[in-house]
Formats: structure tokens, sequence, C-alpha cells
């Protein structure tokens, strides 16, 4: 697929835009068309959009309480999925292709949040992530994916979630825990953001805050290897 054919949809799940603007963020590494859809408010592309990419952000939702627009996004996910169309999750997107392809059984509470600047261990070679063995990168997160189904590969994992990177077997589907997009400066912004809006994890917040953050700059080459599948 040549680039200039490609346009990539950014499914947007965040739902409040004082905290958390996840299309600013990935539109930054993105040297191809794409369009915003708000998925909370039920919009999602249409065939006639010409969408060849999707891309599933995070959001400051629960994936395991769910709204009625999530059962709209899992609807989408799954006619993608039978289109072969690539899609890329983050976060609460990685853990909506866990929904929406395997079922509720492969989505859990996090048994210990994941907060700031982790390390990223490669556990499956995938060109997605070139030749590192580990990488750091932005992580926010109270839900994960588990108990992974012989349909996905597990490419990554960090100390306390064994399926932090995941690739679909025979579709182009891969899915991150962690948010690459998001670089040291925005992480930071985040944070912040988080401990106004949430005041009940106020530690978990000011203790990442505190972290020495380090960021190794992944998203560039993840997007670059991403746009190339389905050609």
């Amino acid at each position: 697929m040549e680039q200039t054919r490609i346009k990539v949809a950014i499914l947007d799940n965040s739902q409040d835009s004082d905290v958390y603007t996840p299309v600013e963020h990935w539109k930054a590494f993105l040297p191809v068309p794409w369009q915003a859809y708000k998925a909370t408010e039920g919009q999602f592309p249409s065939k006639n959009d010409g969408i060849t990419h999707v891309i599933l952000t995070g959001s400051e939702a629960s994936i395991m309480e769910r709204d009625p627009w999530v059962d709209e996004e899992v609807a989408f996910i799954q006619d993608a999925a039978a289109s072969k169309i690539p899609m890329l999750g983050s976060c609460y997107g990685h853990q909506l292709l866990a929904l929406a392809l395997l079922g509720p059984a492969h989505i859990k509470r996090c048994e210990v949040p994941e907060m700031g600047w982790l390390s990223i261990s490669v556990s499956q070679h995938d060109p997605m992530l070139g030749t590192d063995k580990a990488f750091f990168a932005f992580t926010l997160h109270f839900d994960d994916v588990s108990n992974m189904d012989e349909e996905f590969m597990i490419l990554g994992v960090t100390k306390q979630c064994p399926i932090h990177i995941m690739k679909h077997h025979t579709l182009p589907i891969w899915g991150i825990q962690s948010h690459p997009e998001i670089d040291i400066s925005a992480g930071k912004q985040l944070l912040m953001n988080m401990l106004t809006a949430d005041p009940a994890r106020k530690d978990l917040y000011q203790n990442a805050l505190r972290m020495i953050p380090r960021d190794s700059g992944k998203i560039g080459p993840f997007v670059r290897q991403y746009l190339q599948a389905g050609s």
C-alpha cells in the first residue's frame, strides 16, 4: 500500500479533554492523512471514509465498567478485523482489542497498577519493536489483558504486566499497554491532570511524578512499521 493512499482513523476513547487529549499525542507522529472519531460519542468510520488503518487510543474509562459506546466500538473492531484492516491499540485500546476479539474473560483489574516510565522487556521479535531487548515508555493503567488466547502472541512484558505487548498471529493487529505516543513532558502533564481529576489515587500519581522519566522514543519506529502493515 503506497503511503499516499493510507488514511488512519484515530478512535478517540477519551472522556474529558481537560484531562487527556490522545489525538494531540498521536497526530504528531502520523505522516499520512488521518481523521479522528470520538468513540465515546458514538462516532466511528463509515465504509465511505477510505480508512486503511485504525488506532485505538487510551481512555480515563475502565474497561471493566463499560458504557454503551463500548459495545459499538467492539462491533466496529470485530468488523475491521474481519476485513483485515490493520489496528493498533494503546492502553485502553489494547484492552479493547482483547475484549472485542477474545471476550470479557481476557480483561481484568490490575493486581498492581502501573504508572510512570517503565522498562518493557521484549519477549518475542517483531519488526514493530526493532532489535532492542527492552525499552522505556510512559505507562498509566488500572486494568490489563489476561489469559492470553492462542490467537495472539505476547511480544513484551513488564514486571507487573505479563501481556504488555501482543500481536495477532494471522492479522495485522497489535496492542500495547503503555503509551509510547506520550513524551516525557506530556506524561508529566497527564499525571498532574489525573492528580486533580482523581484525588483518591493521589499517592500513585505523586509517586510516578517523582520517578526519573525515561523514554526510548520508540513511537517513531512503531508508527513507521505499523503504516507498512496491510501493504
